[in-house]
Order: C-alpha cells, then sequence, then structure tokens
C-alpha cells in the first residue's frame, strides 16, 4: 500500500513514545520506507535501536552526527518525506513547533519538511489543558498541521482525562488518509450504502440477509483516502466505522430510503452496495408473537425501490452506480437491472462462486455498463473498492468527453 512512500516518526519524551514501535512495525509491513526522529529525552523512554531494528534506517537524534555523508541531513531527509508524524508530541516541542524555535534534529527537521505535518498530543490532563499548550494548538493548526485530539481516559501518571495519546491504528489511519491514494476525487462528494436492512415482525424478531457490509466499508474508506467527501449510510454491521467518514446508521429500508433522499442531489457519486430487503412485514406487532402449535404465516409487502427512484431522479453529471448479487444469469439479469433503473454502471457478484459475496475478506465481480462488461479476478474486498472506483472515474471522463464533444458539434 505505501510502497515507494517516505514517512517521518518523531517521538518526544512521552511514556507513549512505546506506541511508535508498534505504529513502524505496521508502516513498514505495508511497504513505508520509515525513518525515526527522536529527542534526547524521548531515548529515556525507548531506546533508539529499536526503530532501527523495526525500520532499517539509522535513528536520528544529534543535529551534529559526523557519521553522516556530507550534507545537511535535516534538509535532505525533509525532502524526500511525504508525511511527518510528531507522536507523542510532548507540551515543550508543540511549543516549540508553533513558535518557531528549532534547536535539535527533531525541531530541526520538521520545520524543513514541506509535506503535512499531524501532531498528536500526549501529556498529563492538565497540561494538556492549560491555556498556553492549547494556544500553540491552535497555532500549529492556524500554520497548516493537523492535530489529532488525544483520547480521554487513565493516564500514566494516575490521573484520569484528555491527554492520551490514540491508539497505532488510529495514527496509521491518519497517515494512510494522506499518502496511501492520490487525491483524483478531492472536491467530490460521494455516498455509499452499506450492509443489510432489517425489518421488523415484533420487537424481538426481524427478516434479514447475510450481509456484512465489508464491501461497501471498503469502498467508502478508499473513496475517503482518494479525497472524498464522503457520506455512509449503512445498516447494522460487526465492523469498526471507517474514519474521516460521515455516518448515518439506519435499520430498515424505509430507513435507508428517507436517509438516501436527506442528501442524495448534492452527490457526485452514489454507490449502492448495501443488501436491501425487498419485502417487508405488512404488520409488525408491538408485542412478541407468541409461539402456537400451529403453523404460522406473514404477510409481506415491497419495500420501496431506493435504487429505482435514484435512477429515475438522478440530476445531470450524476454517476450512479448499483450491485447486483445474483445466483444465476448473473450478466443477463444485472444488464437487465442497469437498464429498468437508468444506472451508468452495476457491480455484478455470484454468490455460489468461492470467494465471492456475503461475509467474506475476497470478493469476484463484473463490471457492467451500457458498453462494457469486465471481469475481474479473485482479490481482496480493498481491492475490488479500488477497481470500482477506477471504472467509475474512468466512465465519468467519457462520460464528460461525449457531453463536450456533442457541445461542440
Amino acid at each position: 500500500m505505501l510502497y515507494r512512500k517516505n514517512v517521518l516518526l518523531a517521538v518526544t519524551g512521552s511514556i507513549a513514545a512505546y506506541k511508535i514501535a508498534y505504529l513502524a512495525s505496521m508502516l513498514k509491513k505495508l511497504g513505508a520506507d520509515v525513518t525515526v526522529l527522536m529527542t534526547r529525552n524521548a531515548t529515556n523512554f525507548i531506546h533508539p535501536i529499536t526503530f532501527e531494528t523495526l525500520t532499517g534506517n539509522k535513528c536520528l537524534i544529534d543535529t551534529f552526527d559526523r557519521n553522516f555523508e556530507f550534507n545537511v541531513e535535516h534538509v535532505s531527509l525533509a525532502k524526500q518525506t511525504d508525511v511527518v508524524l510528531v507522536a507523542p508530541a510532548s507540551a515543550n516541542v508543540i511549543g516549540k513547533l508553533a513558535n518557531g524555535i528549532a534547536d535539535d534534529m527533531l525541531t530541526t527537521t520538521v520545520m524543513a519538511c514541506g509535506c503535512k505535518k499531524i501532531i498528536a498530543p500526549a501529556m498529563n490532563t492538565h497540561m494538556y489543558e492549560n491555556p498556553v499548550v492549547q494556544d500553540n494548538i491552535r497555532k500549529l493548526t492556524h500554520y497548516g498541521m493537523e492535530v489529532i485530539a488525544p483520547d480521554t481516559g487513565y493516564l500514566a501518571c494516575g490521573d484520569t482525562g484528555a491527554g492520551k495519546m490514540p491508539s497505532e491504528q488510529t495514527l496509521l489511519e491518519y497517515i494512510l488518509k494522506e499518502i496511501n491514494c492520490e487525491k483524483d476525487l478531492a472536491g467530490k462528494k460521494v455516498l455509499v450504502t452499506a450492509g443489510p436492512t432489517r425489518e421488523k415482525i415484533d420487537p424481538v424478531r426481524f427478516i434479514s440477509n447475510h450481509s456484512t457490509g465489508k464491501m461497501g466499508y471498503a469502498i467508502a474508506k478508499h473513496c475517503m483516502q482518494r479525497g472524498a467527501e464522503v457520506t455512509l449510510i449503512t445498516g447494522k454491521t460487526e465492523l469498526p466505522r471507517p474514519m474521516f467518514v460521515h455516518i448515518v446508521e439506519i435499520e430498515s429500508a424505509g430507513d435507508m430510503f428517507e436517509a438516501v433522499k436527506e442528501c442524495w442531489e448534492e452527490q457526485d457519486i452514489i454507490i449502492k452496495s448495501a443488501a436491501v430487503a425487498d419485502y417487508r412485514p405488512v404488520f409488525a406487532a408491538e408485542e412478541k408473537v407468541k409461539k402456537k402449535d400451529t403453523d404460522m404465516s406473514i404477510a409481506l409487502e415491497r419495500t420501496e425501490d431506493i435504487l429505482q427512484f435514484l435512477g429515475d431522479s438522478r440530476r445531470e453529471g450524476q454517476f450512479l452506480c448499483g450491485f447486483s448479487m445474483e445466483t444465476e444469469n448473473m450478466v443477463e439479469n444485472s444488464r437487465a437491472k442497469l437498464e429498468k433503473k437508468h444506472l451508468d454502471m452495476i457491480v455484478a457478484n455470484n454468490l455460489k462462486q468461492e470467494g465471492a459475496g456475503f461475509g467474506t475478506d475476497t470478493n469476484i465481480v463484473t463490471i457492467i455498463t451500457k458498453d462494457n462488461c469486465v471481469e475481474l479476478p479473485k482479490m481482496s474486498k480493498e481491492e475490488v473498492a479500488e477497481n470500482i472506483i477506477d471504472s467509475i472515474l474512468r466512465n465519468m471522463r467519457q462520460n464528460l468527453s461525449a457531453q463536450l464533444g456533442r457541445t461542440c458539434f
């Protein structure tokens, strides 16, 4: 994911410094070239050899280390860096960066970097809430640095409150948002629906399906990393909510229809990957339906056809992508759905294929448009998401070119 990406981790004097060892390892596994800077105080909490072993690069501490080749090391390092993360960021280093003080290897290098700088404060809660520290944090934001709000909880000093450094996974998500993908969706608004719907029978029971939401969540996360402003309307799932995405949680097909109607007009791209129930009980009991000795039947009615509504109501320039889960005649049924619902693209898969469908980490899809049908091999749902967005952007460019051609003619 991060092949040929250069990440600079700047570690200051805090007990939370040990977490950065795990982060450095995570980044290396994703293919990044990781360099660690440390303040002298940081070496009292974790040894530089730990970082050198994990990253394969020398850990930099001394501005005037003569073991380097003859160059201005902090400047040459700054030029090749794609993103800087200062974590844990102590009150001392936050104050230095906010006020232009560069008196060691860490601060001089960070000052010289022209790339995105991310700051993760970690300190005693009373220090963090000190007006001077808060003022310095506002300065960092003013100068274009991104500050990660610390977690609230039990701190190493015994106090409870704000000041705890977020998890390594959270720090990684900030880095991935910045450098994992080209920002070719910047300025675009994308709506993604994901997961199952639940149609109530009584307070205990409901009708649903096997969707886990993995495909839709992967699409939403990928769009976010490519720079889009993403809204994710999701049914009930066990998945962690993707960061930096606006989440709207729903339960039934009716709930999803109302949520879509509230925001669909402003979207540039709509991707309907949710497994929405086609039918719901005509009557939902207010009390639990008791078991009897006789058989039971449930009268069902059609739910709102959200995709048909979008296809019939779409505004000019809006791109609409649907999903089709089939067990037979996949391409034929999906093409019919594409035409009936006035879609630009439909992503089809066959539930009976091993490695495709609900609950798996992989998928096997066929991307169908009016003029093309592209079969993809089995791949991770993250890779499928990338291919889907690539195809959407390619088709949007073709549509725009055709429109401009007609205008010129």
